[in-house]
């Protein structure tokens, strides 16, 4: 029962400064979206923030610290790819500036679930660190931290989540989202976080004469930046200009060959292309086989990919997690069957009923006991992109409990719902933490009912019926001469596009030649502008209806696509990815 989108074309409300080096087409696309100058734009290294966050001074002496004195650190990540890049940056870093015993920890999810927990501490213990450096966690880790120090063990929080109301008691606490940090990019991701923790404890080494002294070379922080654009891409945080820069000087390394042979082998078992990687290939096809040994076994394995010098153990470990994400694509797609069908009787309100999205709550809830706990966060992003609504889904925990995991919309602040509903229903959750857009939960099973509840009935007081239809936002119409291949390059160069960077949207009519499935769920489609039908041009739309597509009676579409390079069996061609098409009128 999906509804069309609202098709909206964006608004450029501030003035630009540009030079000529801004192609003329890229100017409104730019303003568009916030960026009004070539200084704005740019993503060279010297344009990154300096390390003027709350708490580096105190992490970079607290590191230094310990490896003068030889001390015994273990790195605890977090299970997905953001948390694993994390962990895999620290180690490398630490071991080439001279640390002689760092490991790792990440929590088994399925075990310990999600941070430093007290039990978590006490697996810790077992291998006698002195120093705990949490990455992608810690900053809700109150009982965690307090568990450690009351065995001795200092605790280094490094993290980007969002607080609670109470700081752990760490010895330090680096998170540019926590109170009184001056740092204007508050939206680094984990990896992000740990690159600054490096960049400070490298000065501060320097000051302390540690690498002369020692005749250790200095390590170029450069060298790690494809651990920092794989893992901010992958964890979806804004590309705010800072984080652009991560990326985009990430992916120069990985295009030049320079990549650690993980990311190498990753790449290789995903089919793509490192010379010509987007970012997008990182969100799409890295990422996923990264997070799917955190999802369905252990990340040590995603982990260890990334920590090894040995391209024949990288390609190894890369096929296993290959398979991995083929065994967790095939659970999510019968885990999103069940859902739909769930939905379905909801929104037909019975046998003889006639679909309406109106039956749907606002904010759905899902569940079924036989879903994997680590693939709900996927089933719930897909179930929020078909109908446009905050959606949490559950599986089974352990102890009574459901584990659930959350995506929302834009208007929706995930976490901040979950805190309302935890004030007004204090026995109701055991615990949650998150995003704006993604946040994880707990609760017992008998709660689930009044929770489904509850979270529908405060997302009916804060959001207007209007806001549950997906709005496509346009840069417009690009006219028929500007549909080849130098204007798509064009667009492919001007990125990292991401998550509140969007790569350019386009809208217009055009009229089909020829329309056919491919891969039992893709629709290809060769196209002509409405005002120029000579001139033919390839499109696919992903994931289609197969209900309403191919559909022999549509002669022209209104399309929203994007404007892409494709490339096929050494033919390089523009091509029109859809994303979304209805019938012209």
């Amino acid at each position: 029962m999906d509804k069309n989108p609202r098709i909206l074309r964006r608004q450029i409300e501030i003035s630009g400064d540009f030079s000529d080096t801004v192609h003329p087409l890229l100017r409104p696309i730019l303003l568009a979206r916030g960026v009004r100058s070539d200084a704005e734009y740019a993503t060279e290294l010297k344009g990154l923030l300096k390390p003027e966050m709350k708490g580096l001074p105190e992490a970079a002496a607290l590191l230094a610290d310990a490896l003068e004195r030889n001390r015994r650190i273990l790195v605890v990540g977090d299970f997905d790819a953001d948390g694993a890049t994390s962990t895999a940056l620290a180690l490398l870093a630490l071991r080439d500036m001279g640390a002689q015993q760092v490991d790792f920890l990440v929590p088994n999810r399925f075990e310990y679930g999600y941070g430093l927990t007290p039990e978590i501490v006490a697996v810790a213990r077992q291998s006698s660190p002195e120093l705990i450096v949490t990455v992608d966690n810690g900053i809700s880790s109150i009982d965690g931290v307090a568990a450690a120090n009351a065995l001795g063990i200092e605790v280094l929080v490094t993290d980007h989540h969002l607080p609670g109301d109470a700081l752990p008691d760490a010895a330090a606490i680096v998170n540019p989202n926590q109170p009184g940090c001056p740092f204007a990019a508050k939206s680094l991701a984990g990896v992000g976080v740990m690159f600054y923790v490096l960049s400070a404890l490298r000065n501060e080494l320097r000051a302390r004469d540690w690498f002369a002294s020692r005749g250790i070379a200095e390590p170029n922080l450069g060298n790690y930046l494809d651990l920092v654009a794989l893992g901010t891409v992958a964890d979806v945080v804004p590309l705010e200009q800072n984080n652009r820069i991560l990326v985009e000087q990430g992916l120069r390394r990985i295009r030049a060959g320079r990549a650690r042979p993980g990311i190498r082998a990753l790449l290789q078992v995903a089919g793509r292309n490192h010379q010509r990687l987007v970012a997008s290939d990182l969100g799409f096809a890295v990422g996923p086989r990264l997070n799917a040994a955190g999802r369905l076994d252990d990340m040590s394995l995603g982990i260890r990919c990334l920590l090894t010098a040995d391209e024949s153990e990288a390609l190894r470990v890369a096929a296993e997690l290959d398979e991995l994400n083929r065994e967790r694509r095939a659970i999510e797609q019968s885990m999103q069957q069940d859902a739909l069908r769930a939905l379905e009787r909801v929104q037909l309100g019975g046998e003889d009923g006639e679909g309406s999205d109106d039956e749907l709550p606002f904010g759905i809830c899902l569940f079924d006991d036989t879903w994997h706990q680590g693939v709900v966060g996927i089933l719930a992003s897909r179930i929020k992109e078909k109908y446009h609504r905050p959606v949490i889904a559950f599986a089974e925990g352990d102890n009574g409990l459901l584990k659930g995991s959350g995506r929302s919309i834009p208007g929706v602040h995930m976490r901040d719902v979950l805190d309302l509903l935890a004030k007004r229903h204090p026995d109701m959750l055991e615990k949650f933490g998150g995003h704006a857009m993604a946040a994880g939960l707990s609760l017992p099973r008998e709660h689930y009912p009044r929770f489904a509840e509850a979270f529908d009935a405060l997302l009916r007081e804060q959001l207007e019926p209007a806001a549950l239809t997906a709005t496509l936002h346009s840069d417009g119409e690009l006219p028929a001469p500007a549909l080849n291949l130098e204007t798509a390059q064009l667009l492919r160069d001007a990125g990292p596009w991401g998550q509140q960077f969007p790569e350019p949207l386009f809208d217009g009519v055009f009229r089909v030649i020829n329309q056919r499935l491919v891969g039992e769920r893709h629709l290809k489609l060769v196209l002509a502008p409405d005002d120029a039908p000579q001139q033919a041009i390839d499109a696919i739309a992903f994931n289609i209806d197969t209900r309403q597509w191919p559909c022999a009676e549509a002669q022209r579409l209104q399309l929203v696509y994007k404007l892409d390079v494709n490339e096929f069996r050494g033919r390089v061609s523009p091509q029109l990815l859809v994303e979304h098409l209805e019938v012209a009128d």
